[in-house]
């Protein structure tokens, strides 16, 4: 209990305003505008008409959302069982000191330092068939009839490993990170009592990765899931809507097709899966740790 005599000073709570200034800016005034216009039909600047939850009953029926929601899903679920693997495999194997260790890091933080739509261009002219050095070794060299602009399939698997490439080190590096940060006694024990590498890191890296890795899937299917840019650019979710992610059918929906309300509409739901996920998600981390 606080001592009633002390003198309290809550001047302090004055530093924390322009923190709340700007999340209520940038975050709560959004949100609000976007719940307003999720119960409106939006015809214009000055002519818009109640609809209460329509919108919200219209995403059961619409089929099209419920396409681009699970193919999102899959595409997040392909990611994490990727990219979790091989940025482990990289982490372990990544130099542990000296200027080895100094040029793997700024390698690795490379790929992450590229905006998205350079990330997607890239992709877009490395991958073409015609010009690009990637589609030219695919099909000249391997001889594998390869189009992603015109195969769905070759267009889903390059913006699997374009995503792959541009984040996997992400997962390295926090891998890595965890790795530096275990005691060398551990080692030490294990080499003592003849312990191999595989059951070295099963009981002594694993186990120590474990908040490190929980950061890292959770970032990798928050990233996956809500994936727009390099996609667009590279494909712009086709061909047909094999790429068309749920961001790509909201972005449509509410400049292409100017229809505010519905595209509020589906945000918010959009908006609360993504929580949902989080609470599920934090709520396990934290029972492990018990």
């Amino acid at each position: 209990m606080s001592d009633p005599s002390k003198p309290h000073n809550n001047k302090a709570w004055f530093l924390v305003l322009p923190v709340v200034a700007s999340v209520a800016f940038t975050a709560i005034i959004p949100l609000v505008i976007v719940v307003n216009y999720s119960v409106q039909d939006i015809f214009g600047p000055g002519n818009r008409v109640f609809v209460g939850g329509e919108w919200f009953r219209n995403i059961l029926n619409d089929s099209s959302i419920r396409d681009s929601f699970w193919r999102t899903i899959r595409f997040s679920l392909q990611v994490l069982a990727i990219q979790i693997p091989l940025g482990i495999a990289i982490g372990l194997a990544m130099p542990k000191r000296g200027w080895r260790a100094s040029m793997a890091l700024v390698l690795m933080a490379l790929p992450l330092l590229i905006p998205f739509n350079v990330v997607g261009t890239i992709w877009q002219i490395f991958a073409r068939a015609d010009i690009g050095l990637g589609g030219y070794v695919v099909n000249d060299l391997l001889g594998i009839t390869y189009n992603y602009s015109q195969n769905p399939r070759d267009a889903w698997f390059t913006v699997l490993l374009m995503d792959t490439w541009h984040w996997t080190p992400l997962v390295a590096l926090l891998v890595y990170a965890g790795l530096r940060s275990i005691p060398d006694a551990y080692y030490r024990a294990a080499t003592i009592d003849g312990a191999r590498r595989l059951a070295i890191f099963r009981y002594i890296e694993l186990p120590r990765l474990r908040g490190v890795l929980t950061i890292a899937v959770l970032l990798r299917f928050m990233d996956s899931f809500m994936i727009y840019t390099e996609p667009f650019v590279l494909t712009g979710g086709g061909p047909g809507n094999t790429t068309n992610f749920l961001s790509i059918s909201l972005t449509k929906i509410a400049i292409g097709q100017f229809d505010l309300g519905r595209a509020a509409a589906y945000s918010l739901v959009y908006f609360f899966f993504i929580q949902l996920f989080c609470f599920i998600f934090y709520t396990a981390m934290k029972r492990q740790e018990v």
